[in-house]
């Protein structure tokens, strides 16, 4: 026979049969389903609701008593009748009070005349027994106290998945019984850490994080000597430190709150686990450092003397790149407000993580920075820096709740407006998305602004002209070529080397030894790279882009063909179809008049 060992004590484990004390769960379980069926409860996400149900309906009797010292203990008493039966399995001579003297009480009246003892069951209540007490015994349950009155029932609780059986429905169904009330309207249960490959966290294993560890940083020595005076088995000692060191060769980095609190969130979606990746962490460490170095960089473009209007409404003579980033900073907020009411946490970081490094620090500030100087137009300057004031205090802001501590920094070093009364950002208001920023129009002419941007780094990449390179914008439409005019500035700013940007009317024709790359049916980008390629090459590379067109072409084309195309596809598929089309044939156009280009200069060569 296999023999119990306890691996601390080494004592021999042997079970021993004893009465305990249980509860008829069934009877509690169908009001706490009932409350989840018709509203007064929600659970979220949609699988924790599923175990919801799947659970209660299969509910047992639950045992609540306990060996253990601590705890609450049992208040049930034993009548030890003198003469009588000793027998502790015998229910009928069980007495329950609030105290040793409630209990006598109940027996003198059980057992008139009848001499007796009364003792204590040894017991303590199972954790979640007592556990299941705290959302009303907290505020002073069973007296009907004012806490009672005003706070109960709570609104949200939120809690891990796993628990959501052994302390949820506890509260619940304890709640329900004793108060009538469900104890909280709604249930978040967010998922599990993991480490990294997915592993539950174990000390035999090494790969427990503990978030100080990553808050302030922690070397491999250090994390090792965590083991010294462990009760773990010498073997599991050796094995967890092997773990450590190929998780942690250089140990764990110095990451702050902010960047794990923002990682947690990141993680957060309607998964059962997440896999926590301490690297992670630490690419938001150095996004909290962008934050603060472009925050202060703006500060300094702002000026000491710089003073914001009372409150954000536009002017009226907003810039291109204004308009936009205000309708990307309305975006944002729309996006992050709405993922919060979902409690889509992976999806709010996004759109702010998004809103702050590739659209306001990657581009917005960086497009200004020609703008913001002394000698730049006053009108334009004021205009800029009153845009990047709104979104530096609406950006921080949004950020808050996942970044508290840095926000706080940075916002107590911005400006006030005459209307912002709040001495911390953290009762400050909360940005909502507002009518006038909305701008769908500056959004389309920015993005080809932005288009022709990528297009000109990626050419400038693929034929190493990283410095006074000179581009050529040609143009469709006299829309198109006002637009890319007004904006070559910028443009020259954003693509770092550039020495100039020369927008191309419609009839102009573009300088021979260009490079060439399609940006949409309005426009098309050309680097001049005479004397620095080859020629034949070149041809043959622009053939190869012509034949891959062509072929996408052809199978869009080959789509819109099949019988019944305009009945059975839907409309805005077909009209995504057709301008994909269009791209196409003005990309192969743009690339045959560049071949023309080359064989032309060749011919002159």
């Amino acid at each position: 026979m296999s023999v119990p060992i306890c691996p601390k004590s080494n004592d021999i484990i042997e079970p021993l049969m004893k009465p305990q004390w249980w509860i008829k769960s069934k009877q509690l379980a169908e009001p706490a389903m009932q409350a989840a069926r018709d509203g007064r409860l929600e659970i979220a996400p949609v699988t924790s609701e599923m175990d919801w149900f799947r659970w209660l309906e299969n509910i047992n009797d639950w045992c609540i008593s306990r060996q253990l010292w601590w705890g609450h203990r049992i208040p049930a008493y034993f009548v030890r009748i003198a003469g009588g039966s000793d027998d502790s399995c015998d229910g009928n001579n069980w007495v329950a009070g609030h105290s040793e003297a409630d209990a006598r009480k109940r027996a003198e009246e059980k057992f008139p005349g009848v001499e007796f003892e009364l003792e204590q069951d040894p017991d303590v209540l199972d954790t979640w027994f007592s556990s299941g007490l705290w959302p009303f015994a907290v505020l002073g349950w069973p007296e009907n106290t004012d806490d009672f009155k005003k706070y109960y029932p709570t609104s949200l609780l939120e809690t891990g998945w796993d628990i959501l059986f052994f302390w949820v429905a506890r509260m619940v169904m304890l709640g329900m019984y004793l108060t009538g009330e469900v104890p909280f309207r709604k249930v978040f249960c967010h998922a599990l850490v993991r480490d990294a490959q997915g592993r539950k966290m174990s000390k035999s294993l090494g790969n427990v994080i503990d978030p100080i560890d990553v808050i302030d940083g922690i070397s491999l020595e250090k994390l090792h000597s965590r083991f010294e005076g462990s009760n773990l088995d010498p073997r599991e000692i050796k094995k967890a430190m092997a773990g450590q060191t190929k998780d942690y060769p250089d140990g764990i980095p110095e990451c702050g709150t902010d960047a794990l609190r923002f990682t947690l969130c990141a993680y957060t979606s309607s998964g059962r686990d997440m896999n926590l990746n301490v690297m992670r962490v630490d690419g938001y460490r150095k996004f909290c450092n962008k934050l603060w170095n472009a925050t202060r960089f703006a500060l300094m473009k702002l000026g000491e003397d710089f003073v914001p209007t009372p409150d954000a409404a536009l002017t009226g003579h907003e810039s291109l790149a204004e308009r936009w980033i205000l309708h990307r900073l309305n975006i944002a907020a729309r996006d992050v407000s709405a993922a919060l009411a979902d409690m889509n946490f992976m999806v709010a970081t996004t759109a702010v993580h998004k809103f702050w490094l590739y659209e306001l620090c990657d581009v917005y500030i960086e497009y200004i920075k020609p703008i913001t100087t002394p000698e730049a137009d006053p009108a334009a300057r004021r205009s800029a820096q009153q845009t990047l004031y709104t979104c530096l205090d609406q950006g921080l802001k949004l950020l808050h709740p996942f970044m508290p501590f840095v926000t706080e920094e940075l916002w107590q070093r911005l400006p006030r407006r005459a209307s912002e009364t709040s001495p911390s950002i953290s009762v400050s208001a909360y940005p909502e998305p507002r009518g006038d920023y909305e701008n769908s129009q500056a959004e389309a002419e920015f993005e080809l602004i932005m288009s022709i941007v990528r297009a000109g780094r990626s050419l400038a990449a693929d034929y190493n002209v990283l410095s006074k390179s000179t581009f050529f914008i040609s143009n469709a439409s006299e829309a198109s070529h006002a637009l890319v005019s007004a904006q070559a500035d910028g443009i020259v700013t954003l693509i770092k080397g550039c020495q100039s940007v020369t927008s191309l009317a419609p009839e102009e024709a573009v300088p021979a030894g260009c490079a060439v790359v399609s940006v949409s049916e309005e426009a098309a980008m050309h680097l001049l790279v005479r004397g620095q390629v080859d020629i034949d090459q070149e041809i043959v590379k622009i053939e190869k882009k012509v034949a891959k067109a062509a072929g996408m072409k052809d199978g869009l084309v080959a789509k819109t063909k099949v019988p019944n195309y305009e009945a059975n596809v839907p409309e805005e598929v077909r009209e995504t179809n057709a301008s994909k089309i269009g791209d196409y044939e003005a990309e192969i156009s743009v690339l045959q008049k560049a071949i023309e280009t080359f064989l032309t200069l060749k011919g002159a060569n």
